[in-house]
């Protein structure tokens, strides 16, 4: 059994999920008309029109206004590349719902989300300051 797994995300509109994605520093591109692959480090993620979605899944998709189904959380390499990526978040049209900040005096991390409000978490982990066991 392969050990890939490709995450299915449903949008509003494809292409504009793309750009927001290439905007904020992601590799986007579109596949067929209809989706486009999100790659972010060895992770896939493929964007599907909202009613594609529904038609495979069998179910309708969250309402990302009043819940959450998910939060995608990423790893950053310093502080300064998660204040970065925040400012092309909110320079792209996404929203900050914790702005950057400092948690348990090791991981500094803030969170955000998309144009279609599907939740995501920029983490830095400072390791030399992480608490032994």
């Amino acid at each position: 059994m392969s050990q890939e797994i490709w995450i299915n995300l449903p949008v509003k509109d494809v292409e504009k999920s793309t750009a927001f994605f290439n905007e904020i520093g992601f590799h986007a591109v579109s596949v067929g008309n209809e989706r486009a692959q999100l790659s972010i480090g060895q992770t896939t993620i493929l964007l599907f029109p909202e009613s594609a979605f529904e038609k495979f899944t069998g179910s309708k998709t969250a309402d990302t206004s009043h819940s959450a189904e998910v939060i995608f959380s990423i790893g950053a390499d310093s502080r300064e590349k998660v204040d970065t990526f925040i400012q092309k978040v909110e320079s792209a049209g996404g929203s900050i719902f914790g702005k950057p900040s400092e948690i348990d005096g090791w991981m500094y991390g803030a969170g955000f989300a998309d144009l279609d409000g599907h939740r995501w978490n920029l983490l830095y982990m400072d390791e030399s300051k992480m608490p032994k066991k």
